[in-house]
């Protein structure tokens, strides 16, 4: 396994979460998808895996980045267990990805923008705070929130158009 890296103007630099996020969410849209980026961190911060939407091309409504991204990590890591691990993504899960979440045990979910409509951690069910929840992972939302929420408004204004 090794950081993923992008190329910047200044030369190599290591990769962020929510940068590579970025690049799987305009991936995704590029591909006709809803423009949502997930990648999983190992507790050293190394990208254990990076995916985008691809529910319309698998024909799948479950599968989202978050989703897509956390299997591949458990696969990379040979552990159905993420403990340690950090699920970033550009937008606010919904409430199945913030349950596979718990389920896979991540430790962190650090998201972009937040989703009103069909958000599942600061908005509908708030999945992590029921009382019910098996774990509560750290939540960290709002990381660039502005550059997520205009990638989104974007692709969907273009859709509209």
């Amino acid at each position: 396994m090794k950081n993923l890296q992008l190329r910047y103007s200044g030369g190599i630099q290591p990769c962020s979460g929510m940068d590579l996020a970025l690049v799987e969410a305009r991936s995704a849209a590029s591909r006709g998808e809803v423009p949502v980026g997930a990648v999983v961190l190992s507790a050293t911060g190394v990208s254990l895996s990076a995916a985008g939407n691809e529910v319309e091309a698998r024909g799948d409504p479950s599968a989202h980045a978050e989703m897509l991204a956390m299997r591949k990590a458990a696969q990379v890591t040979g552990s159905m267990r993420l403990e340690g691990c950090t699920l970033v993504v550009t937008l606010e899960p919904c409430p199945m990805c913030a349950a596979a979440a718990v389920h896979f045990r991540v430790k962190r979910i650090i998201f972009g923008a937040y989703d009103p409509k069909g958000g599942g951690i600061d908005h509908g069910p708030r999945v992590i705070d029921h009382p019910a929840c098996l774990r509560h992972p750290e939540i960290v939302g709002g990381v660039r929130e502005r550059e997520n929420s205009l990638l989104l408004k974007g692709f969907f204004r273009q859709l509209r158009d």
